[in-house]
């Protein structure tokens, strides 16, 4: 990969996830200029699914997807001088590597093809005291990257990076920054973590989403600059909306403090600038870094066990009562072989008086585990629907009876960053081992940034907290995240003082007895909060009604506290 040094990157994404929208590639080779193309694939539970496909084929474990979009899209991205950078390798970017190379062929494409890896530490998961996981992969960062490309690859695959490595590389690449150059660094990782979750960035899943035609949002667009700071935005004429706020809420979803840290920087996420620059395009500006952390972090996967699921529908009167009928009924029935875990959740959907049958009835959702997948699966669904004809008026379930289905469990470890290998295998079949950070700097918080000054007293009204504050949320591991932003001044002073831990414990029960964090991030007018094992085992263990928290942040928009009037 080549080009001036003050000559500016436009990297486009087009995947924020194993299963985005598949024209998306199309879109952005044909909407207007790029020079790099990236793709996020993996996800916690994505590693999951890959290590079970690999289990039974060791020649897969990479996205398929991926594969099928170059198949259309390869000639295009080489006619146009695109590099394409993604981290669909999952398990495999060898395997992904080799696939692509005979689509090349096949096409009669002169393509060079380059991958990285050495995240997979299963083969190593003993030693380094990981246990016995289904799969163990570090975070590697964008150095292996940056190799590839400078040898000249047009597309570069990998396993498990960092999700703004394959944005971070690329730039480290085509500006020639050497490993201390943190700053520019750490602005490259505010970009990647804009856009690498596509249409988040152009107002998809955006907390105002009235406020702009959406429709299908285009995918994001970072023009990077040599010092680091970019520019996000999209293609002319595509959906959606670039805005300050868009780009807030993407800052905001999936972190924790202040210090946002990575293989190759600690990105400063409170120094972030970000101004309006024109229509979608929004300027991200000022980011300071820091050297890394002596550690990378590990994704491990395990098999839980088992787990089946039964909705009854409650309807008209008596709800509390029926839920109470069918619950001793259907744990009677299950004593002589009770399954390991149970979990009853009564969503009560019900009005009063209402004019459709749906909206006169309420949801009871029993959830249950254990190893044995006889004893989650028919033993249980067949235990529920026996109750068919003797149990609470009106009695049906939203779905037949099932099998169990295996769950997973998500975990995440800490290694030496020394003890990973992080390897580059150029085009021409060239081994490249990437150094470990010489620099680390062990990882702390922030200390807290001084309060604005709080608003004068003032009449107030009971409202809905999302009537003056956005709010992202987001799932790592067995945490949550949701970080709330106010739009101006005076809603940034109310909002600091108003929305403590103990104010989002009394707002969200669910959160009470647990361990709550509170961030504080004044440039964006933004608090973030974590909230530790809201999620149980993660994704994969379906441990709540919203596994992956995606809508925790609106949850907490609708409930009402006293607002100033001012606000309103």
């Amino acid at each position: 990969m080549t080009g001036a040094p003050t000559a500016g990157l436009r990297v486009g994404n087009c995947s924020g996830f194993y299963g985005d929208r598949f024209s998306a590639m199309r879109e952005m080779l044909t909407g207007g200029p790029l020079d790099v193309l990236t793709g996020d694939y993996l996800a916690e539970l994505t590693m999951l699914i890959l290590g079970r496909d690999r289990m039974k084929d060791p020649s897969r474990g990479y996205a398929k997807t991926f594969l099928r979009q170059l198949e259309e899209n390869l000639g295009l991205a080489k006619d146009n001088g695109v590099t394409i950078v993604a981290n669909a390798g999952g398990l495999n970017p060898a395997g992904l590597a080799d696939a692509l190379r005979e689509l090349a062929d096949r096409l009669g494409l002169d393509v060079t093809i380059a991958h990285v890896e050495g995240d997979d530490l299963l083969p190593r998961a003993g030693e380094l005291n990981l246990g016995s996981p289904l799969t163990a992969n570090a975070y590697l960062g964008a150095w292996g990257i940056a190799e590839c490309l400078r040898a000249g690859a047009d597309v570069v695959v990998t396993g498990r990076v960092t999700d703004a490595s394959v944005i971070v590389g690329p730039a480290a690449a085509h500006f020639g920054w050497a490993r201390d150059d943190y700053d520019a660094l750490a602005g490259a990782v505010a970009a990647g973590h804009v856009i690498e979750c596509g249409a988040q960035a152009t107002g998809g899943n955006y907390a105002f989403f009235t406020e702009h035609a959406i429709g299908t949002p285009g995918f994001p667009i970072a023009e990077i600059a040599a010092d680091g700071s970019s520019v996000i935005t999209k293609h002319d004429g595509t959906g959606g909306a670039v805005t300050v706020g868009t780009v807030t809420a993407q800052l905001l979803y999936e972190i924790a403090g202040a210090r946002y840290p990575g293989p190759d920087v600690t990105a400063r996420f409170d120094t972030i600038e970000l101004a309006q620059d024109g229509p979608d395009r929004v300027r991200l500006s000022g980011v300071r870094g820091e050297p890394p952390p002596p550690t990378l972090k590990v994704c491990l996967n395990r098999l839980g066990g088992f787990r089946n699921e039964v909705t009854f529908v409650l309807t008209g009167l008596d709800i509390d009562a029926k839920a109470a009928l069918v619950r001793e009924q259907l744990e009677t029935a299950l004593k002589a072989n009770p399954p390991a875990e149970v979990r009853w959740t009564l969503g009560r959907t019900d009005h009063a008086d209402a004019d459709t049958e749906e909206a006169a009835s309420a949801l009871l959702h029993c959830a249950v585990k254990d190893a044995d997948p006889k004893v989650a699966g028919r033993a249980f669904s067949g235990a529920a629907i026996e109750l068919a004809l003797a149990s609470y008026p009106g009695f049906h379930v939203t779905a037949p009876p099932s099998d169990a289905s295996p769950y997973g469990v998500y975990t995440d470890a800490y290694v030496d960053a020394r003890e990973v290998p992080h390897v580059a295998v150029l085009p021409d079949g060239t081994r490249v081992d990437i150094a470990a950070a010489t620099e680390i700097r062990a990882l702390s918080d922030v200390d807290d940034p001084a309060l604005p000054e709080p608003l004068p007293q003032g009449p107030a009204r009971r409202a809905p907290l999302g009537l003056v504050a956005g709010a992202r949320s987001g799932d790592k591991g067995g945490s949550a995240n949701v970080g709330v932003w106010a739009r101006t001044d005076e809603a940034w002073r109310w909002l600091a003082h108003t929305l403590t831990t103990a104010e989002l414990r009394t707002l969200l029960p669910e959160t009470a007895e647990l361990p709550v964090r509170r961030y504080l991030l004044p440039n964006l007018r933004a608090v973030n909060f974590v909230v530790d094992g809201l999620l149980g085992e993660g994704v994969s263990s379906q441990a709540r009604f919203d596994p992956q928290a995606k809508a925790l942040g609106e949850w907490l928009r609708s409930r009402q506290v006293d607002i100033p009037e001012v606000l309103l």
